[in-house]
């Protein structure tokens, strides 16, 4: 059915050899099938044979033809091709760099309920990238992307919040989409609200929860999370004082280069001496 060119039966057939279901795994062979289907304007195989192109996989590696198929995907509203097209343009990947183009295809995905192009709007329209800045704009987009759980889209939105950007200033907010964020292991959004539960803005101070999270962020390597664990360990603030924690957060938030870590360190190690 596929040698008689039915459309369906090319595609499964490419997928087998892409996956080495029923026969010997076979990227060039399942390249040769993708194209057949989507010359025939088969919209997933178009998106299919872009992205062999991109990687180079089955295809010579090629930018330019990876953009000619998600334009043809694109174009039949496929919202991946839309968001990925949009990204080329942005970068100037495989076609010519274009910002107004980006914003096109950013917003025709978005529309199509895309979280990542949602995202990507409220970054272009915080910070005017082809377009005017307008911080109402870029909170509405963030807003949309974090309601379906995008980590950055969360802690984006609560950062306007917090900073009052296109949005009335709401310490309650803010702390509702750091935790949000800091839930799925964002490290910055882990930071802010350990920073938030410290100063006691937008929830009531608690030590134990600016010690749990300024941890969480120091775990995965964040360098102010790591000085400011160091400290509280060393003010004994939330949790019993504990020198040989603080010293080896101390240490390092030095290897990451965080300013004034070395004094901080050269004072807990004072403190030990004492």
């Amino acid at each position: 059915a596929a040698e008689q060119g039915h459309v369906n039966a090319q595609v499964k057939l490419a997928l087998m050899y892409s996956s080495g279901e029923g026969v010997e795994a076979d990227s060039t062979e399942a390249a040769k099938w993708f194209r057949l289907a989507a010359e025939q304007g088969h919209v997933n195989a178009q998106v299919k044979l872009a992205l062999m192109y991109s990687s180079g996989e089955g295809v010579e590696q090629d930018y330019t033809e990876a953009f000619k198929w998600y334009l043809l995907a694109a174009e039949q509203g496929n919202a991946d091709a839309q968001y990925i097209l949009a990204m080329m343009y942005s970068g100037g990947n495989g076609v010519e760099q274009n910002n107004a183009e980006a914003l096109m295809w950013y917003r025709a995905a978005a529309e199509q309920g895309h979280a990542d192009a949602q995202y990507s709007l409220a970054v272009v329209f915080f910070n005017g990238i082809g377009v005017e800045k307008d911080y109402a704009e870029s909170t509405k987009w963030a807003r949309l992307a974090a309601e379906q759980g995008r980590a950055d889209a969360q802690y984006f939105l609560a950062n306007n919040y917090n900073n009052g950007d296109g949005v009335e200033q709401n310490d309650t907010e803010a702390v509702k989409w750091y935790r949000a964020a800091a839930e799925q292991g964002h490290a910055e959004a882990q930071l802010n609200l350990a920073l938030k539960y410290s100063n006691g803005e937008g929830v009531e101070q608690d030590y134990a929860e600016t010690l749990k999270w300024f941890r969480a962020a120091a775990e995965q390597g964040h360098a102010k999370a790591q000085f400011n664990l160091a400290v509280v360990y060393a003010k004994g603030e939330g949790v019993e004082q504990n020198i040989g924690e603080a010293e080896y957060w101390a240490e390092k938030a030095v290897e990451s280069g965080v300013e004034r870590a070395d004094e901080l360190l050269e004072k807990i190690r004072n403190l030990c001496n004492s």
